[in-house]
């Protein structure tokens, strides 16, 4: 029969051991994170991609011209249906709506269209010559 004597020093062994082993693993873990680090060392953009993510090229900036004509055609297509969302009138356009955000933009601040509702829900409508007088 054991004792709680016994019994505790059983316990304690156990947790010791356990945490030894825990130690390891993470000393391990450690290690290999930093030979990743100092392999990628030598090559500046390993240690980029291992530091911070895989990260894309931005794009480059669009002439004021494109954006003028993509302004144009986004506005024409709410004249042709107002009250569409940014994904129904984007192909009318010819463009993906990640690439009309700047044109779509101009036109709120030059007060030619007006927008309703949130993110993916929001829908474009044209302001008329009578909506802007009010204003």
């Amino acid at each position: 029969m054991t004792t709680n004597h016994e019994l505790a020093e059983q316990i304690e062994r156990l947790v010791r051991d356990h945490i030894a082993a825990s130690r390891t693993a993470v000393a391990a873990a450690v290690e290999r994170a930093f030979a990743v680090m100092t392999s990628a060392a030598g090559h500046p953009q390993r240690a980029a991609v291992a530091s911070a993510g895989a990260r894309a090229k931005p794009a480059p900036r669009r002439a004021t011209e494109e954006v003028a004509a993509l302004a144009d055609r986004f506005y024409a297509a709410v004249c042709r249906n107002p009250g569409e969302t940014m994904a129904t009138l984007a192909p009318q356009v010819g463009a993906s709506p990640r690439a009309l955000q700047v044109a779509v933009a101009q036109l709120k601040r030059a007060d030619r269209v007006r927008a309703v509702g949130q993110r993916q829900f929001t829908r474009y409508f044209p302001r008329t010559a009578n909506a802007q007088a009010a204003a």
